[in-house]
């Protein structure tokens, strides 16, 4: 009962925005909710009041870790990864809370904890917080930015971004959306939380500015160098590896814990369900992990085009990504 209580009494519950998105410019395709173009991004309606409400109410403490990503970029590896990286000393790794909790109950997801009228919960957490929102940085509530917390933001190649959306999204429909109904969608921009290109470059450029406050990742730079970049991760969030935790394993410890294959094989991450209300099973953030799948969906002309899109989006920011360069 007392979830229950605490959404009927929070007073920063939803408002009532249904005449401003009523407003917004809407498109059809992705899901079989509606998403509608806000402040330059395409949201999925449903999660609209409740971001509407975060950017009016949240406020950041000054430890508050976030770990943001454009969806379908490695967000349920990094959350996994900070998490454990956060709580090592906490918890023993053969009895930790990701043993039995699916990443995102770990680190919950802002925009969703507001839509269900629960931002309480998140004021109930100690701190240090580590916090999630797929929402692009000039949409992000002014405190995350006043207080200049940490941030840490992962990007993928595009091409795989949009084969994993597509799975992704075909869970949830009666009918599976045709790849290449999608696939231009996609390089018009119009995708949950898109445009990609303008959603990375916002952090992007963050991180250029602000080093020590955003951390840009890679997605295929954590699947090469795992060891390397838990390391770096644990710096950036001001706990990093003592000599006696790299003699004794821990670093390694934490990339078991949170492998693709460990996560996959938990009985929570095969069954489990994030929301009684919510059609996926948490099966559905675990599909392949790789690098590199996109090129058993795509033509050549497919991959042309969108690599072509990607390098004119990106054009004199210094940022590549996928297969257009060295990177950065």
């Amino acid at each position: 009962m007392e979830p229950r209580e605490k959404k009927e009494t929070d007073p920063r519950a939803p408002s009532n925005y249904a005449d401003l998105i009523s407003t917004l410019p809407f498109e059809e395709g992705w899901a079989p909710a509606l998403t509608r173009k806000y402040q330059g991004f395409w949201i999925p309606q449903c999660f609209l009041p409740g971001i509407m409400g975060m950017q009016q109410n949240f406020k950041a403490r000054p430890d508050d870790l976030f770990v943001l990503s454009y969806p379908k970029c490695g967000t349920t590896w990094l959350k996994a990864l900070t998490y454990a990286i956060m709580t090592r000393v906490q918890y023993p790794f053969d009895h930790h809370p990701l043993l039995g909790q699916n990443p995102h109950e770990c680190v919950p997801f802002m925009d969703r904890t507001y839509s269900k009228g629960q931002a309480s919960e998140l004021d109930a957490m100690p701190s240090p917080r580590i916090l999630n929102t797929h929402l692009p940085f000039s949409l992000l509530p002014d405190s995350i930015k006043s207080l200049d917390c940490k941030v840490i933001y992962v990007c993928r190649d595009p091409k795989d971004v949009l084969v994993s959306r597509w799975h992704y999204n075909n869970r949830m429909r009666p009918q599976p959306i045709p790849f290449a109904k999608a696939f231009e969608m996609f390089c018009e921009g119009n995708c949950p939380y898109g445009p990609i290109w303008e959603h990375v470059l916002e952090y992007w450029e963050e991180s250029r500015r602000r080093p020590e406050k955003v951390l840009f990742l890679r997605y295929e730079e954590m699947l090469e160098d795992p060891l390397g970049i838990v390391k770096r991760l644990a710096e950036f969030m001001g706990c990093p590896f003592s000599p006696e935790e790299d003699k004794e394993g821990v670093v390694e410890e934490v990339i078991k814990l949170c492998s693709f294959d460990k996560l996959k094989s938990l009985e929570v991450n095969k069954t489990g369900k994030l929301d009684p209300n919510f059609s996926l099973t948490n099966d559905s953030y675990f599909r392949k992990g790789k690098a590199g799948d996109w090129s058993n969906h795509m033509s050549p002309e497919m991959v042309q085009r969108l690599d072509g899109v990607t390098e004119q989006k990106l054009r004199g920011s210094g940022l590549t990504l996928g297969g257009l360069g060295s990177r950065v």
